[in-house]
């Protein structure tokens, strides 16, 4: 297969209007009609349809792999920051370990069916709650290719069809990746449009999944904060959040020195585009080696702006702005206070956090205690770096997202925040009196 076909492989709707409500209503009941075919596959069927896709993205990857080379290509040429090519950069290993993340999900449990709780009423009737899929979801997303093999391999696996629509950074890579996913699916007895890609990048057409009430039954924004900032003012449909990685690292007093260096290290730089990455560092006041821990992050090539106590720690650090404390940088770039203790630096986090990832380095188990209780982030780690906020990570196979509300589903949403719950209710004749 040559990576022509794989980039004209039609979607099981065309892009044939201009109008892109209509496109999107026709993809939506297109989509719906598939869930429905979905809800009919056993477990054993969506796991085999999922291996099949992942056997056909390892088959296709110097196709793919070309179609990624033509995105990078146009990003450098359009200015994309070193951190959103990053992002945008497919590789052999990269794509293996997007494949074997798909081979992953198909091995996990299937959450659907799964009874929740189960309870008799004193009349008799016996109650159930059980899990099902919440039906059509649409992913708008940006410069991240993988997330078009994560989104149609959780959204399958949990019985739901899945309308995407890519950034255009990543045109070429999203519809290589879908198309040949789609050829192992439909092979195995998928419905083709269980999983489909926008066929189109005017922006009108996210206006127009934001508002398919009815049609689409969840919206997930996977992007910057201007994209999910317009989704949830824009959605008439419900959102599931991912909102900016303001992660934090407190040291506190009693941390060792040189565990303290190294998650800073890797919590920083490791990957600075990803949104597990730390942005702010917080040092205790009476933390013997601050200074080595900054110095080290100089040394690898982080540019370090702190308040005026961190500046006394190092000259190469610059001044930070009221701004810096509030930026996610994507980059290496990483703001730096000194604190006065444990209160000092809940203070700060419960105010500059986006709620997504905060960690403390500490030996000291009382303080870990308070800091797991008192941090009200979607995850909170002792002594591990943030860049484990990741579903792979977590056992999860892939992830949709890192939801940072507080409804629904919060961290990484996986399998299981890809479903609902119904009510079954068994009786023997029962009327109300």
């Amino acid at each position: 297969m040559t990576v022509e076909t794989l980039l004209s492989a039609a979607t099981p709707v065309e892009a044939g209007t201009s109008d892109p409500a209509a496109l999107v209503e026709a993809m939506a009941l297109a989509g719906r009609a598939a869930q429905r075919d979905l809800a009919r596959l056993s477990d054993d069927q969506k796991a085999t349809a999922l291996r099949a896709a992942a056997a056909a993205l390892r088959a296709a990857a110097p196709q793919i792999l070309e179609a990624n080379a033509r995105d990078i290509a146009a990003g450098e040429a359009n200015g994309l920051t070193p951190a959103l090519l990053d992002r945008l950069r497919l590789d052999a290993g990269r794509l293996a370990g997007i494949a074997d993340a798909i081979d992953q999900v198909a091995g996990l449990p299937d959450p659907v069916g799964e009874v929740i709780a189960t309870s008799e009423r004193p009349n008799g009737l016996r109650l159930s709650r059980v899990r099902i899929p919440i039906g059509l979801i649409g992913i708008i997303y940006e410069s991240r290719p993988n997330v078009t093999a994560d989104a149609a391999a959780l959204c399958l696996r949990s019985g739901n069809a899945v309308l995407l629509r890519g950034g255009s950074e990543a045109v070429h890579s999203n519809r290589a990746i879908l198309a040949a996913m789609v050829s192992g699916l439909t092979a195995a007895g998928v419905p083709e449009a269980a999983v489909q890609l926008v066929p189109t990048q005017d922006r009108a057409v996210v206006g127009a999944m934001l508002t398919a009430a009815g049609l689409i039954d969840m919206i997930v924004p996977r992007g910057g904060k201007s994209l999910v900032a317009r989704v949830q003012a824009d959605a008439r449909v419900p959102v599931l959040a991912h909102l900016d990685g303001i992660c934090h690292t407190y040291i506190h007093e009693s941390a060792d020195p040189a565990m303290a260096k190294a998650l800073a290290l890797n919590a920083k730089l490791r990957r600075t585009g990803i949104c597990g990455a730390m942005e702010t560092l917080l040092l205790d006041a009476r933390f013997p080696a601050s200074g080595d821990v900054v110095a080290a992050l100089l040394d690898g090539g982080c540019e370090v702006r702190g308040d005026a106590r961190a500046q006394a720690l190092d000259p190469r650090i610059a001044p930070a702005s009221a701004e810096d404390w509030d930026t996610e940088y994507l980059d290496a770039i990483l703001s730096v206070a000194v604190v006065d203790g444990l209160d000092v630096a809940l203070d700060h986090i419960a105010a500059h956090s986006s709620a997504h990832t905060d960690a403390i380095v500490t030996a000291d188990d009382a303080v870990a205690e308070r800091f797991l209780a008192e941090v009200d982030s979607a995850i909170v780690m002792v002594n591990a770096s943030s860049q484990f906020a990741d579903g792979g990570e977590f056992g999860l196979g892939a992830e949709i997202g890192i939801a940072t509300g507080r409804l629904h589903a919060r961290g990484p949403v996986a399998l299981e925040g890809l479903t609902t719950y119904k009510w079954l209710v068994r009786g023997t004749g029962q009327a109300r009196p």
